[in-house]
């Protein structure tokens, strides 16, 4: 593990801890158990947050401040209004909010769970309207909520990749560069630095239907590439050529930084913190007035190197959170990666190593979540599967030049192309699913974003597993989709396609896959957001879209609806399941 003790280096802070102290972001609800739930603020100045009479000092990172709350001692399946107050002042609700009441509640044993999901959500200045992109999904659930009792609204929201959109700035975002550095130079208007960062992060997270919503209902979240760069760590070769740029480590930095402050630290439990060493370092920071900017920046240069084969110096983003009787397991797919020139894989030894752990247990059901889809469209994935072969010189150092760069231009950069870390997810899926891990579950899911269309997958395997696995993608949030990428996506779900590209990886020499899959349905495109409904061990899940009438406010239409447990807990009825098609790979 990484040593953050000792802090000789820090930056002593000149702010007058006497000037009251203003909400900037927050209040975000983020880690939930039957007992607590931890609260994320941002605030302008030093200050002591308090919610529920439960305190934190801020911390502070090149002068911007910070606090989590850790919210403890609440009863199970208990809901209670709550105000946040920053040295004595409240500062949320809001004045005259239009919004109801914020309220932080816990689950209850037994309590029928509600789970969203998706990915890829641009922030929704007026500007992105103008340009052609359909409402935002989460912002439309958030109004929709709004109508709804407490007791209706969701348990936990999952972010699975792009909250933010470091190379693709909206143009207030632009101009907030425009007025720090020169634009006419390396990476033009794209976020530069932790500075940046944080304006991508206050445009974002400032919406006021998304802010309500998650005041109101807990976030997990994790990376993806825009979160930092498209295509970040699609290969060696990409390392290599970003890293002998001007601007990539401060923008790489400024990346992780920041990921640990707004996103990462609010996934951890407040047992995992107790033991955190980066929080513990960070919190005695904060406690001795000094500025945490130097160890975090240690700690993402340190977990940036492990992409490049350095030893594992125990940065993880992945993690595990348990709702009820539903483990959710979050797999970082991007800064996890190996990208060495002798090996090349999706995660580490060491993350799988511990992936198979967290499989391990006695639950009803488990969400493995992945930015990236595990099963892509039949045709895509030979593909993907071919060029890593391709790349990796399986027909010749020519060729593998021309395949790396198809793969940047094409985005190959999912499971597929990391055809060995692909099957042994794919193995472990099948223990689980029969058994060979714990009990068996009622259901498995692997839920994803990335594609910017939405479908639904069925995974088998030889020999097969009792308990059905699927694979559930729901993006974007709020994005646009060209007529190319939809084209693309249709015809890669084609079963001619799959004909043509099937022949194309075996060329290449990669090894016939031990999985199969079927689309049950889609593809589905626009704005979208998932749901899981989980009772006891019925699990089902739905996908709505959002849609806007003329004259009218945005509104959500179900799109689909698909069970994925098999048996009722009380009457132990089968749920009918869908008709029988057939399974390509």
């Amino acid at each position: 593990m990484m040593d953050f003790g000792g802090t000789p280096e820090l930056v002593t802070l000149t702010a007058d801890w006497a000037n009251m102290a203003a909400l900037v972001l927050g209040p975000l609800l983020r880690h939930v158990t039957d007992t607590s739930v931890t609260v994320w603020v941002e605030t302008d100045a030093p200050c002591e947050v308090d919610v529920l009479g439960r305190t934190a000092r801020t911390f502070c990172v090149h002068g911007h401040h910070y606090a989590l709350v850790v919210v403890d001692g609440l009863q199970p399946g208990t809901q209670q209004q709550y105000e946040v107050t920053l040295d004595d002042t409240v500062v949320w609700p809001e004045p005259d909010s239009p919004y109801p009441p914020s309220v932080l509640r816990t689950p209850a044993p037994e309590h029928t769970q509600r789970l969203i999901f998706g990915s890829c959500r641009h922030a929704t200045p007026n500007a992105l309207e103008q340009m052609g992109y359909e409402p935002d999904a989460l912002d439309t659930f958030a109004q929709r909520m709004a109508t709804e009792e407490p007791g209706r609204w969701p348990d936990a929201v999952l972010l699975l990749g792009d909250q933010v959109y470091a190379d693709h700035t909206s143009p207030k975002t632009q101009e907030f560069i425009r007025s720090r550095r020169p634009v006419d130079e390396p990476p033009f208007l794209e976020v530069a630095n932790f500075e940046e960062y944080t304006a991508l992060y206050q445009e974002s997270w400032s919406d006021p239907d998304i802010r309500w919503l998650l005041a109101n209902v807990p976030s997990a979240m994790i990376f993806d590439d825009h979160d930092v760069r498209d295509d970040w760590n699609t290969s060696y070769a990409w390392r290599r050529d970003v890293e002998n740029t001007s601007w990539w480590r401060s923008r790489i930095i400024g990346g992780l930084t920041s990921y640990w402050i707004y996103q990462h630290l609010g996934n951890l439990s407040p047992s995992d913190l107790a033991l955190d060493p980066m929080w513990l370092a960070v919190r005695a920071a904060g406690d001795a007035g000094v500025d945490a900017a130097p160890l975090l920046e240690k700690l993402a240069a340190t977990s940036d190197a492990e992409v490049d084969g350095e030893p594992d110096a125990g940065v993880r983003w992945s993690y595990t959170i348990d709702y009820g009787r539903t483990r959710v397991v979050v797999v970082d797919t991007r800064c996890g990666r190996v990208l060495t020139e002798t090996d090349r894989a999706m995660m580490s030894d060491a993350e799988f190593e511990w992936l198979a752990e967290q499989f391990d247990g006695d639950y009803d059901h488990l969400l493995v979540a992945s930015s990236l889809p595990w099963l892509l469209p039949w045709a895509i994935h030979h593909v993907e599967n071919w060029n890593e072969a391709l790349c990796a010189g399986s027909r010749g150092p020519r060729l593998a030049k021309i395949g790396e760069v198809v793969r940047r231009a094409a985005d190959l950069e999912h499971w597929s192309a990391f055809a060995e870390s692909f099957e042994r997810l794919g193995r472990l899926l099948a223990e689980v699913s029969r058994g060979e891990r714990g009990p068996r579950p009622a259901s498995i899911a692997v839920l994803s974003g990335d594609v910017h269309h939405a479908y639904v997958a069925k995974a088998s395997f030889d020999p097969p597993g009792e308990t059905p696995v699927y694979q559930l993608v729901v993006s974007p949030v709020h994005q646009t989709v060209p007529s190319a990428i939809k084209l693309g996506f249709t015809v890669g779900w084609s079963r001619l396609a799959a004909a043509v590209a099937r022949p194309m990886a075996r060329w290449a020499k990669v090894p016939k896959s031990a999985v199969r899959w079927t689309r049950l349905s889609g593809p589905f495109y626009g704005n979208e957001l998932g749901t899981l409904v989980i009772d006891g061990r019925v699990a089902r899940f739905s996908l709505e879209r959002a849609l806007r009438t003329p004259g009218s406010a945005p509104r959500l239409s179900t799109v689909n609806q698909t069970p994925l447990s098999w048996r009722d807990r009380a009457t132990a009825d089968p749920v009918a399941p869908f008709p029988a098609r057939a399974e390509l790979n």
